[in-house]
């Protein structure tokens, strides 16, 4: 059987541990007695027998069982007569002893990191009589380490950061391994440390495990990230120890150890002249190998001719410097501009200020791009005045407009309709002069803005917008009137020179001084002899009485005209009447009632009092008139009408009989006359308040009187007659008047004809004619035939 190296060492080291050890097998301990122990039947002298601490090495392999050591007592003479016993840990399980020669044999694999030790008793019995003949003894087997653990790392993996451009021996991170071997026996547990992978940049130190630098000046920029492997070996790292290894991971941090860099000397842009103000104009960035706060950087334009027309600001993610426009850029005006921009680190590390300014410069050139701009008015507000009272056709002001491109086109000028609706405003398109279109009126608008477009005449789409205000200038165009609409009255036990009523006056101009009023009765009502005006000079005046007493019954309503003129210039005048009622009041001057009395009718009545008058009278013909109508309806019939239709007598007779010539019941001839008018009927079981359109009835005319008193009875008796058909059912086959192109369709009429008439014609003409046709046709007997 071949052994491999790292198994044959071991077996070198259990060789020479068990040389060491083989006189130690059979130790023994002297233990004093405090008295003599005696046997039955004898005594002996005070005796010992001797232990040692046993040793037994960890991991045995073979197959019989390993020799611990050996127990004797001096009572034993080797005659059998003396047993051997063992308790405590792992006896009989792990641990057996010979009852007879006292050896102790371990029968299984034993580990030290698992349990570095037994504690067991030992016992020597007379086999007699199983009694002992030495105390009981406590002893310990102690299992002896070999090194078969290797060093663990139980903390790796490892990361760990230094910063980039660190001297040599900065420290980096400490890595531990630990060996599970015992530290107090041999080398199995001393480990020392060494690098295998990560020269020439990093070192370990043996006996620390603290990794550090071991190359200056490592550039984060050229490699940022290193794969260490460390290696922890036992035995103090010489041949046959065991070893473990791990990885750490080192990345090397950033410093600023480098300054931003234009990639180039000089950049241009071309941007047109209608870009906005606040528009980005271009992006430029200066490049930093560095990252996080030490790439960040500053820029500012130090020096060119557009320093008050741009500036340049940082975007904060990317770094970049930004630059917008300040000022609305002018083709004509100026080309081009030329920028002078630094960028500079905003954090510098003082130790690396050697390599260099943290800064760096570059030049932009701006072209300005030209572009067909709108015309431009010569201000951006335009105000103007006009008096109300100007004519159409005034002009008011003229408005200016250019066309700022090189080409300078003609420029037309209009209003912009949606801002002057109404049309008050013309202007002339060539020469930009506004003019009045309507007649004005500062009362409705007091001020008009308006736009003004002007467009070029080479390319309309190029509109430019002005903006003027017009203030309409007042005149003095309105007459003053009272400010409200006054309720005046006046006690009808008023006394001479009582104020009835204050008045004041308003007026729609606007004078620049404010309003002066002037308020006086008219002419025809200066002289009246119930009230007269006082002026207050304050453009107020008050109304007083001028007479002792009012009475309503003699007039109930004074009108008095009050002439108003106004301040202005040329002054206008209005005249307002204020309607003066006479009231009762009472004691306290307060209106009670203002109505003339009812029961005392002056000669001379007004309007309102004929109005209430014949109101009242309708009132009262309209309650008689329902009165009588509900009376009567309790009395009279349905059918509200002194005329009868003739269709009830058909219905009531209409057994025929004999046919035409049955007269008996009255004279038929009445019935040849058949001029008749139509007319509207009204039933009596309807409300009065909702009268429906009754169907049409026939009227007879004046000639035929006995013929209308005939039908009235035979009416009265068909409208008591519970058993005669309904009225309105027998309208289907009614006479169809004047008008009918069949002309009378009543077979009354045959009295002078011969009886045998053919009808069946009738069946022709539509379902109108439908009952007839089954009436007077050849067809089956109906109801009524």
């Amino acid at each position: 059987m071949k052994l491999g190296k790292v198994e044959f060492c071991h077996f070198l080291q259990i060789l020479a541990l068990l040389l060491c050890l083989s006189g130690m097998n059979q130790a023994e301990l002297t233990r004093s007695r405090s008295k003599p122990y005696f046997q039955s039947g004898r005594t002996r002298t005070k005796r010992s027998w001797v232990w040692n601490q046993f040793f037994v090495l960890e991991e045995y392999m073979g197959t019989d069982p390993l020799y611990v050591g050996k127990l004797h007592s001096d009572v034993d003479k080797g005659d059998g007569s003396i047993k051997y016993i063992l308790s405590g840990e792992g006896a009989s399980s792990i641990f057996i002893i010979d009852e007879n020669t006292g050896d102790i044999h371990a029968t299984k694999r034993l580990d030290r990191e698992e349990q570095a030790y037994y504690t067991l008793r030992a016992q020597a019995l007379d086999r007699l009589t199983n009694k002992p003949v030495e105390p009981e003894s406590e002893f310990v087997i102690k299992i002896q380490d070999i090194n078969d653990n290797e060093p663990k790392f139980l903390d790796g993996p490892y990361t760990a950061g230094v910063p980039e451009m660190s001297p040599v021996g900065t420290s980096v991170v400490q890595v531990t391994a630990t060996d599970a071997d015992d530290p107090t026996y041999g080398n199995s547990a001393r480990v020392v440390y060494s690098i295998l992978q990560g020269q020439p940049y990093f070192s370990v130190e043996p006996k620390t495990g603290i990794i550090k630098t071991a190359l200056p000046n490592m550039d984060r920029e050229a490699k940022d990230q290193y794969l260490l492997v460390i290696q922890a070996k036992d035995m103090v790292g010489q041949n046959g120890g065991l070893s473990g290894t791990t990885s750490v991971t080192v990345t090397l941090t950033d410093v600023n150890d480098n300054p931003p860099r234009f990639p180039r000397r000089s950049y241009q842009y071309n941007v047109p002249e209608s870009l906005p103000v606040a528009s980005v104009v271009a992006r430029i960035k200066a490049a930093d190998a560095d990252v996080g706060p030490n790439a960040e950087m500053e820029y500012k334009i130090v020096d060119g001719d557009g320093l008050g027309v741009f500036k340049i600001s940082v975007d904060k993610d990317t770094q970049e410097g930004i630059i917008t426009i300040q000022k609305e850029l002018d083709f004509e005006a100026k080309t081009s501009y030329t920028l002078r921009i630094e960028a500079a680190n905003m954090h510098v590390d003082p130790r690396f200020l050697s390599l260099g300014p943290f800064s760096d410069m570059t030049t932009v050139k701006i072209i300005v791009e030209d572009v067909d701009e709108p015309p431009v008015f010569t201000s951006r507000l335009y105000s103007m005045v006009v008096s109300e009272a100007a004519k159409v056709g005034t002009i008011i002001g003229t408005v200016a407009a250019h066309d700022p491109d090189a080409s300078n086109s003609p420029v037309r000028y209009s209003i912009d309709r949606n801002t002057d609706l109404e049309r008050y405003f013309n202007i002339d398109a060539n020469s930009g002069v506004i003019t009045t279109a309507k007649s004005l009126d500062r009362e409705t608008n007091a001020v008009h803005n308006i736009t003004v477009l002007a467009m070029e005449s080479q390319n309309p789409a190029q509109i430019g917008r002005g903006y003027v205000a017009i203030t309409i200038l007042d005149i003095n165009d309105n007459a003053p009137e009272f400010a409200m609409e006054y309720e005046t009255t006046v006690c009808e036990n008023a006394q001479p020179g009582q104020v009835i009523q204050k008045i004041s006056a308003i007026d729609k101009d606007d004078p620049p001084n404010g309003h002066q009023f002037y308020f006086s009765l008219t002419a025809e009502a200066a002289n009246n002899h119930n009230f007269t005006l006082q002026d207050n000079k304050d453009n107020t005046a008050t109304v007083l009485t001028k007479r002792n007493g009012f009475r309503r019954q003699e007039q109930s309503v004074f009108y008095l005209p009050i002439f108003i003129v106004d301040s202005g210039s040329p002054s206008l005048s209005s005249t307002n009447t204020l309607t003066i009622r006479v009231c009762d009041c009472d004691a306290d001057g307060i209106a009670q009632t203002c109505n003339a009395e009812a029961y005392i009718l002056p000669a001379g009545l007004s309007t309102g009092a004929l109005i209430a008058i014949l109101a009242c009278v309708l009132t009262l013909l309209v309650l008689v008139l329902l009165i009588v109508t509900m009376r009567r309806r309790k009395k009279e019939p349905l059918i509200f009408d002194e005329e009868r239709d003739i269709r009830e007598n058909i219905v009531r007779y209409d057994d025929e009989g004999g046919g035409e010539e049955d007269t008996e019941a009255f004279d038929m001839a009445a019935l040849r006359n058949l001029n008749i008018m139509r007319d509207t009927k009204t039933r009596r079981d309807v409300t009065p308040e909702i009268q429906f359109l009754s169907r049409p009835t026939f009227k007879s005319i004046p000639d035929n009187v006995i013929f209308r008193e005939f039908i009235w009875e035979r009416l009265k008796e068909a409208d008591v007659d519970p058993c005669a058909p309904p009225y309105d059912s027998l309208q289907t086959y009614a006479f169809e008047g004047n008008g009918s192109v069949a002309e009378s369709l009543s077979s009354l009429d045959s009295i002078s004809s011969n009886s045998d008439q053919n009808y069946d014609y009738l069946s022709d003409w539509g379902p109108r004619f439908k009952r007839l046709a089954d009436m007077y046709g050849t067809g089956p007997d109906c109801l009524y035939s």
